[in-house]
């Protein structure tokens, strides 16, 4: 695939990985490579970033994790808040894809 993540894709995987359990960042980034098939590559300068604003919003909420070994670790959490954003946020996606494949004439295309 030719085409990178814009900036704005990336809250949205970000939401997407944690509705499903919370997560480390590391583990977050691991898990949206590996659902795209490893197209995209989740990179700490974006996705540490996203995290941030995230939690800034309160759609995610931020607690440290202390490990048996190593260092304690930040996992994120989902918040209701946070849901309900995903849900906006795939409502305007799915919005924005068949509005799309109208114009390209793909699949959703309506003929009056």
């Amino acid at each position: 695939m030719s085409r990178d993540l814009s900036r704005g894709d990336v809250p949205t995987l970000i939401l997407t990985v944690l509705a499903d359990g919370n997560c480390h960042g590391y583990a977050i980034a691991r898990e949206i490579e590996r659902k795209s098939g490893q197209l995209f590559q989740m990179r700490e300068g974006a996705l540490y970033p996203a995290l941030r604003v995230l939690e800034q919003d309160s759609f995610v909420e931020g607690q440290w994790e202390v490990q048996p070994s190593g260092p304690a670790r930040k996992v994120y959490v989902l918040t209701k808040a946070g849901h309900e954003e995903l849900a906006r946020r795939k409502a305007e996606w799915n919005t924005y894809v068949e509005t799309f494949n109208r114009v390209l004439g793909g699949p959703n295309v309506q003929t009056t």
